[in-house]
């Protein structure tokens, strides 16, 4: 019957329309596929090719995203509609930019974490049930079922030290234009640190993983 902090209902239609935008853009599936892979020993197949496994991962997933785009688009027309320029999309160009840097950070991160816990397989039975609890405490903590502000001041300092709402709450924010130019460099600074920081753990687990694959493929 009333606001709920700064979100009216223009502002809660505004969120979760962007919120199904950044999902579409940044999603992936890179941790089901090198887990079924490893299952199947196809990897060993990717291998004998002369790029990267990791680089075919990425180009898959990133060769979806003009099909994504295309149904990104009317959502974001239905939201500026609706809601107003001003509470669905960047009103400005440094805002864009803003947005940008965050988008392309949160799918780094997805990817990152994605490789991750794909590489775990070879190194457990199965890492199937740790892909259950990742995506559990992603839609929680991410910011795509509610605002990661609804959460109480204690719990939200815990949920900045980690990486789900630089992946989905961040973007979305910075779409609907939730934070100050000084606010929005502050959170993307801690959203590129995980970027890097993922990236260093990813990469080497997975050359030690392939090391492992190896010796008991080979």
């Amino acid at each position: 019957g009333g606001p709920v902090g700064r979100f009216g209902q223009a502002e809660f239609t505004g969120y979760f329309l962007a919120a199904f935008c950044v999902r579409q853009m940044t999603s992936s599936w890179v941790a089901w596929l090198v887990s079924y892979e490893v299952k199947q020993g196809t990897l060993a197949m990717r291998l004998l090719r002369p790029i990267s496994p990791l680089l075919a991962y990425a180009t898959e997933v990133l060769a979806g995203i003009p099909l994504r785009v295309a149904i990104v688009l009317p959502v974001l027309g239905i939201s500026v509609w609706v809601v107003g320029a001003e509470r669905a999309v960047p009103t400005s160009l440094g805002g864009w930019g803003l947005f940008a840097l965050g988008i392309v950070g949160a799918w780094l991160i997805t990817f990152y974490l994605n490789v991750l816990l794909g590489t775990l397989s070879l190194f457990l039975e199965s890492s199937q049930k740790l892909m259950e609890v990742y995506m559990v405490l992603f839609f929680v903590c991410s910011g795509y079922m509610f605002p990661v502000e609804f959460f109480p001041p204690g719990v939200r300092t815990v949920m900045e030290w980690l990486p789900f709402r630089y992946q989905m709450g961040l973007p979305v924010e910075l779409m609907t234009g939730a934070h100050s130019t000084k606010d929005a460099w502050a959170l993307l600074g801690a959203q590129w640190t995980w970027v890097l920081g993922l990236g260093v753990v990813s990469l080497t687990v997975w050359r030690r993983g392939l090391a492992r694959f190896a010796a008991f493929g080979g």
